[in-house]
């Protein structure tokens, strides 16, 4: 809990070109990336990366910059992926996990240093909100029911 109820203690994700900010509590845990299993076919989006074995559960895996097959040329050792607790209904395993370019920056935001950025565009097809403005910062707000509801279509 922050020591200031309108503050909300968030994470910063590292993407290859963007930013996305997230509430902590949205967040279960940060792990090294390992090859999403190709247990689909070819037909999904390739922004689905595939499903990975996470506490014995399948972890659907999603790249918000990455187009599929360019996930191994990315991957460093500071590629992890950020699982995600699901807020819907839509999967049955009630987690995902996003694929980043590092560790999440923890931050506390307040209204002081959080605005909303109309100057820049959205990227097209993401599932995104708005943009924010944080000082020097513009990260994304992601769309997360839409997600859900995106990865919940892929047929595996």
């Amino acid at each position: 809990m922050s020591a200031d109820p309108k503050e909300l203690y968030s994470l910063l994700i590292p993407l290859k070109s963007e930013r996305l900010l997230v509430p902590r509590m949205c967040v279960a845990e940060v792990i090294a990336f390992a090859d999403a299993a190709r247990s689909r076919d070819d037909a999904a989006p390739d922004w689905y990366l595939g499903a990975i074995e996470w506490n014995n559960r399948r972890l659907p895996v999603v790249s918000f910059d990455s187009p599929r097959g360019d996930e191994r040329k990315a991957r460093r050792s500071r590629t992890r992926v950020v699982v995600f607790h699901a807020i819907t209904q839509e999967l049955k395993g009630g987690y995902y996990g996003i694929l980043t370019q590092g560790f999440p920056q923890l931050v506390r935001i307040n209204a002081d240093v959080l605005g909303l950025e109309t100057e820049q565009p959205l990227p097209e097809g993401l599932p995104t909100l708005c943009r924010a403005r944080m000082i020097h910062e513009y990260p994304l707000i992601p769309d997360v029911e839409r997600l859900e509801k995106m990865i919940a279509a892929v047929p595996v």
